[in-house]
């Protein structure tokens, strides 16, 4: 099988590359660094390849996919196509029928990392009609900064200092008009999108995200227990607050470098926190877009994964 990862340079281009290489199902196809950004180069690879990946910014990726064969299987990891018309959501765990639309569609969009977090915690809630739709949600997310590409990996990795601004978390998106937003309401079938607060932390990857809900723990927890029971990556922990935490704190890198995302539950009987751990590199970008290859490929969807 022939494959092209278009961006293959990026953050999550590399961590695709990285991943993909170590199979031996797969032939990678390869541009030169020097001519990453000449579409008249790439253009071939995107017209040979049996699975094209990219990891562009949303204009660059809408021109890759015109120029690649309606029978080749593209997923695309940026935000160009996650609400579009005709494209699957790489969502698996959601449905039956998520995992259908992407076993049978050559056109599979890639959830974003914070909204992965949140619509995995949220669609099983709403769709149980423990949360209506016309909920009014917040949403904290904390965020490794790989998350921000190779300008605000510099920026963290070569800017410390003693006293540097880069030691501490820093929210962003602070006009609330987040780019994950769009696909947060729809997969969800909230009506409005959470008010969302990112915060990104002095860690390269890992990410907690968060939503407070007035519900009943127990209540909650035994929903999303009974919604991700099968599931491979996604997994309810036990509602224990002691061996959740290491002395009641959270540990927002304990599943980096996996494709799993690990939901928790803590409160009472009239307060709930919801939390969605997962690597922002993996089940929110390159570990996704392999899990998501392996199913339309009728491969198993771990496959290079554990």
């Amino acid at each position: 099988m022939k494959v092209f990862i278009d961006g293959q340079f990026g953050t999550t281009g590399l961590k695709l590359e990285s991943k993909l290489k170590q199979r031996k199902d797969i032939t990678l196809l390869q541009l030169d660094f020097e001519v990453r950004e000449d579409f008249a180069a790439k253009k071939p690879l995107l017209e040979e390849a049996d699975v094209v990946f990219l990891c562009l910014p949303d204009d660059a990726a809408r021109e890759s996919v015109a120029a690649t064969p309606a029978d080749t299987l593209i997923i695309d990891a940026s935000t160009a196509h996650r609400t579009a018309d005709g494209w699957a959501y790489g969502l698996p765990e959601l449905s039956a029928q998520h995992r259908v639309a992407i076993a049978s569609s050559k056109r599979i969009a890639v959830n974003g990392c914070h909204a992965c977090g949140f619509i995995s915690m949220i669609y099983p809630l709403v769709s149980a009609g423990a949360l209506a739709a016309n909920s009014q949600l917040s949403c904290t997310s904390l965020t490794g900064y790989s998350g921000g590409g190779i300008t605000l990996i510099d920026a963290h990795e070569k800017g410390r200092g003693a006293g540097d601004k880069y030691h501490s978390p820093r929210p962003y998106a602070l006009g609330l008009a987040h780019k994950h937003l769009p696909e947060m309401k729809k997969m969800t079938g909230l009506d409005a999108p959470p008010i969302f607060y990112p915060v990104v932390g002095d860690m390269f990857q890992g990410m907690l995200v968060s939503v407070p809900l007035w519900q009943p723990a127990e209540k909650i927890w035994a929903i999303l227990m009974k919604h991700y029971q099968d599931s491979r990556f996604i997994k309810v922990k036990p509602l224990d607050l002691e061996a959740a935490t290491d002395g009641g704190f959270m540990d927002v890198e304990a599943c980096n470098n996996t494709n799993n995302l690990e939901i928790f539950v803590f409160g009472h009987q009239e307060q709930t926190i919801v939390a969605a751990r997962l690597d922002n590199l993996g089940k929110g970008a390159s570990g996704a877009a392999i899990q998501c290859m392996n199913i339309a490929c009728g491969l198993d969807e771990a496959t290079g994964l554990e």
